[in-house]
């Protein structure tokens, strides 16, 4: 029998973990099953191959017997564990613990509660209204149940990966074919191009003087776990973490026709076309058709397809028909903000809460970096995962900051702050006044509504000693969606009081998103670009921030953080004038 594919085997010992917490093994176990699960998944050759030659051991979490049960898996196409746990449940309960949200220990409540063993049975349960009983459910859960068990087994759409793991794959095959003797010119494109939240598959357009060479190297490459049948025209392939890939093969004088063609968005797109039609003009991946004279002109650049449409160069980020094909006739779009505008970095974490880094190391990768300044943002009292820094705790840890000193950059005594359920935040007023920096977010109840969640945001909104919202909506790309809130609310709260908000870079959270941003900078609200680093390479996400920031049109001079240090303090609402002036009043 074939090798199981990467995804296959983390999706058994996904399953393993599962089995186990349903079975009430300790937390470490299950814990392991999922780490080792992950690092399988994000492995970019293949874990069995790998486990035949004993070296599976090499990836983060994988030790032996792990290694031993992808070797299992692979000979019988079974795990022993997993059968034998298999042999304990009813089928259907396992099958709930799939459902988004729901995990092995609800589905095991639910089982011994109430009897639910079935998909069937948990619809029955929340249309008959039972489950809002139990503790930790209520209404709301009810419904989200009820509508997530309505979805399952009606087919879902293929599935999307986080950039930053699109990215990994798809830059390396670049460079990979750049390098290789045949290539010309090759680019990436599609939704990786414009950095979009996630993409369900990698495009990459190439130019070559021996075009089935190149497509071979794809087909041939280390990433691959398969391909079809290599051509002058192209290949399609998929990799051991299950991207689709698809290499297109252009003569030189139309690498630009297609290069904007597959680069998109499709509603770009067909926006461009409706307009060149309105000008006699029809645009298409083999060139763009004037109908007077019934040339086609073959575009080597996509600026030249964009400049015989009577428009301004677009930048790939931009191609969302938000506005773009207006703005590049008119000549107004803007000059959108690059990584190298960024001169500090307000959101970090060390060993004093959940970060891998001393304070030291902390500031010796952001000096490196380039940075001007970092603060130090160690998690608050309440934070409900992993260490937090105490109260009582929080003057000494000021001093550490304060007494760490490496030339060259700026280090604040900051705070990521808990936003309570009610709004408040988790230090007193005495101890926020001596932070340079207070970035608070929320960390809990995620499942208040609407107008809870909005009256819980805005309240820490107008605390006079919040400088800033961190990751404002609580998204986790793919994941968790955000939380209810009244946007409109939430920026006018902001705009008011000048308090800021944040684009956290991490490339799961992206938050605020594109549009959200651009609707924040509309309102006046200064937007900081901040990347929550846990660890020293935590600052290299900065591209994701940036990224979402340029989604959403933003210029340097919206971000405060491209400003220096002394220019940014003089920012915060507790030292502006005005609130100066309120304050005396």
């Amino acid at each position: 029998m074939p090798d199981p594919t990467n995804t296959q085997i983390a999706t058994a010992l996904d399953e393993l973990g599962d089995l186990y917490e349903l079975d009430g093994a300790i937390v470490h176990r299950v814990v392991a099953y999922r780490s080792a699960a992950k690092a399988i998944r994000d492995a970019p050759v293949s874990v069995a191959a790998l486990a035949r030659q004993g070296r599976a051991v090499e990836l983060p979490g994988v030790g032996r017997t792990i290694q031993d049960k992808v070797l299992a898996l692979s000979d019988t196409g079974e795990i022993p564990a997993a059968l034998k746990l298999k042999a304990k449940f009813p089928p259907g309960l396992i099958e709930i613990t799939h459902l988004p949200g729901l995990g092995p220990k609800r589905a095991r409540r639910l089982f011994e509660e109430l009897g639910i063993d079935s998909l069937e049975a948990l619809k029955a349960a929340a249309e008959e209204q039972r489950i809002r009983s139990l503790k930790g459910f209520g209404p709301k859960a009810e419904e989200s149940i009820l509508e997530k068990a309505t979805a399952a087994g009606a087919g879902s759409p293929r599935e999307r990966v986080v950039l930053d793991r699109a990215l990994a794959i798809g830059e390396r095959l670049v460079a990979a074919l750049r390098a290789h003797p045949a290539a010309d010119r090759v680019e990436l494109a599609g939704s990786a191009r414009r950095m979009t939240d996630s993409v369900k598959d990698l495009d990459l357009i190439a130019t070559a003087h021996d075009s089935g060479a190149l497509a071979r190297a794809v087909a041939e490459h280390e990433l691959i776990e398969s391909a079809g049948t290599a051509s002058e025209s192209g290949v399609r392939a998929r990799t051991h973490t299950g991207v689709q890939i698809d290499l297109r093969i252009v003569a030189p004088d139309q690498f630009g026709n297609l290069l904007q063609h597959f680069t998109g968005s499709k509603e770009h797109n067909v926006a461009l076309r409706d307009a060149a039609v309105r000008r006699g003009l029809h645009v298409s991946e083999y060139g763009v058709l004037d109908d007077a004279t019934g040339e086609t002109h073959r575009c080597a650049t996509e600026a030249e397809v964009y400049s015989l449409l009577g428009l301004e160069y677009i930048e790939p980020e931009l191609r969302e028909n938000r506005g773009e094909l207006e703005a590049a006739a008119a000549g107004t779009l803007p000059e959108l903000i690059e990584i190298s505008d960024l001169k500090g970095d307000l959101h970090c974490h060390t060993t004093a809460s959940d970060g891998t880094a001393s304070i030291e190391e902390m500031a010796l990768a952001a000096r490196e970096r380039g940075y001007e300044y970092l603060a130090i943002t160690d998690h608050s009292a309440s934070f409900g995962f992993g260490n937090a820094v105490s109260p009582d705790g929080l003057r000494d840890h000021i001093e550490r900051i304060r007494a760490v000193h490496v030339e060259g950059i700026e280090l604040l005594a900051g705070s990521e702050v808990n936003i309570l359920p009610d709004g408040s935040l988790d230090y007193g007023d005495n101890l926020l006044a001596e932070l340079d920096w207070v970035i608070a977010s929320v960390h809990s109840s995620f499942q208040m509504d609407q107008a809870a969640m909005t009256e819980r945001i805005v309240h820490a909104i107008e605390h006079p000693l919040l400088d800033c919202i961190g990751h404002l909506t609580g998204r986790k790309i793919e994941r968790r969606p955000p939380y209810a809130l009244d946007l409109e609310q939430v920026l006018e709260a902001a705009a008011r009081t000048g308090t800021m908000l944040e684009i956290n870079s991490a490339p799961d959270r992206r938050d605020l998103n594109d549009p959200n941003a651009r609707a924040a900078a509309q309102a006046g609200i200064p937007i900081v670009i901040n990347t929550d680093a846990h660890r020293t390479r935590g600052f290299d996400v900065l591209r994701y921030g940036v990224a979402t920031a340029r989604r959403g049109w933003l210029t340097a001079a919206e971000v405060a953080n491209t400003r220096p240090w002394a220019e940014l303090a003089s920012m915060r609402k507790r030292l502006r004038p005005a609130a100066r002036a309120d304050e005396r009043a």
